[in-house]
């Protein structure tokens, strides 16, 4: 079994489930994995066990390279799952359980690479973060708001959510490196009415107005919008398949290159919570509904002006998350990572790739740190990558965690 391997394993089997536990004893064991090899981490505690793990590693230059990522994952019945999803069972080839795609497998592929005591030709800041598939307030806002010394000379980091291997019906494998996200706007939406005895006519019910709003906000359009990014990322696509994509009309796109460009060329919002009454013959004097939205770079004032007249006069609204859309430049460390993944893969395609949704970046954007997508994995050709993300039945190959490995490898040293 590989380094890589074992260490995906072992740190699925801690549960770091959000919320639930908290990930004191996965930073822990990291941190051990790290002073083994002579490194000097810190464990920062921003709540009770809510633990992340900051270690610099010398290089050749101190424009250092942030490399971070998170160690909590998001919950999971054991009753839905083939093997139980906290065993970190190695089986068929597979590091299965929570977390062995989103993102243990990729935090593995960094421990080992750096256990194996190269030495970078630039500094590294290596970060363990906690509470990603929250907010981040225990996580990367904390550090970067608290402990900022701590990434001092750096300009540039790779972390989740790209440099896996996507293979066209063409047959040409596609690498999509994240060179930008989507903002993301969390909203509260409240309605004020009249509080009265539901079998009465209403005079101002807060239910009825709340769900007409919803409604609009749902059944919206919103306009197509081609950023740089995903203009070249859809003249890319477009080669590979050997037909023109019309970004307007997916309907014949396979679905490989779909599932790369659904997502990214629009804003949007999502009701996904209500909330209103106490009793079903008393119509209440509020109802609150939360919306899930989310921005292409350079479109937040849009966004924002679009759903408050969506919401129209009568609802308002308050802030549950927002964060901005943080880009970075399709150049410099962008040809660095696509040159790493062609020294493993020669067949490789990099290309520009805008995220969905939202990580950990977004918080180092506000240190002027450029992040990239680039978690480097050759992959089935039948795998359902995107699926893995939060699903049933997650696991990762280990044949492409040793892949990652190598990537890295290429990349730090060379």
């Amino acid at each position: 079994m590989s380094e890589a391997a074992k260490i995906c394993s072992e740190l699925i089997r801690i549960d770091t489930t959000n919320p639930g536990p908290g990930e004191r004893e996965a930073a822990e064991y990291v941190a051990e994995l790290l002073a083994e090899v002579g490194l000097e981490p810190i464990i920062i505690e921003s709540a009770p066990r809510r633990a992340n793990v900051i270690c610099r590693v010398p290089g050749d230059s101190p424009d250092a390279l942030l490399i971070h990522g998170h160690l909590d994952v998001v919950p999971a019945d054991p009753a839905d799952w083939q093997l139980h999803p906290f065993s970190g069972e190695i089986a068929d080839g597979y590091v299965h359980g929570r977390g062995a795609v989103d993102m243990k497998g990729s935090l593995a592929m960094t421990l080992a690479w750096i256990r194996q005591g190269r030495r970078p030709r630039r500094d590294l800041v290596l970060a363990f973060l906690a509470d990603e598939e929250s907010t981040g307030e225990f996580g990367s806002r904390y550090v970067v708001s608290e402990h900022a010394d701590l990434f001092e000379g750096c300009t540039e980091a790779i972390s989740e959510s790209g440099g896996f291997s996507v293979t066209m019906p063409s047959g040409v494998r596609v690498y999509p490196i994240g060179v930008g996200e989507r903002g993301t706007a969390w909203m509260k939406v409240t309605a004020h009415g009249v509080a009265g005895h539901g079998s009465k006519p209403p005079v101002d019910n807060p239910v009825a107005e709340l769900a007409r709003a919803l409604t609009r906000v749902a059944d919206y359009e919103w306009p197509l919008h081609l950023t740089p990014s995903v203009a070249a990322l859809v003249g890319e696509l477009s080669d590979a398949l050997g037909m023109q994509i019309d970004p307007a009309d997916l309907s014949e796109v396979p679905a490989q290159a779909a599932a790369l460009l659904k997502g990214v060329l629009r804003n949007s919002t999502n009701p996904t919570m209500m909330a209103a009454g106490y009793k079903v013959n008393v119509i209440p004097s509020r109802a609150e509904a939360g919306i899930d939205g989310r921005f292409l770079p350079g479109f937040q004032d849009e966004f924002l002006s679009t759903v408050d007249e969506l919401l129209g006069p009568r609802i308002t609204r308050e802030f549950i998350n927002l964060e901005g859309a943080p880009s970075a430049p399709m150049s410099g460390l962008f040809h660095d990572l696509g040159d790493a993944i062609r020294g493993q893969d020669p067949l490789a395609r990099p290309v520009p790739y805008v995220m969905t949704g939202g990580t950990d970046a977004k918080s180092f954007a506000r240190l002027g740190i450029k992040g990239y997508g680039f978690v480097p994995m050759l992959l089935p050709v039948d795998m359902d990558y995107f699926g893995m993300y939060h699903g049933i039945d997650e696991r990762v190959p280990m044949d492409a965690l040793e892949f990652g490995v190598r990537v890295l490898n290429r990349l730090l040293t060379q």
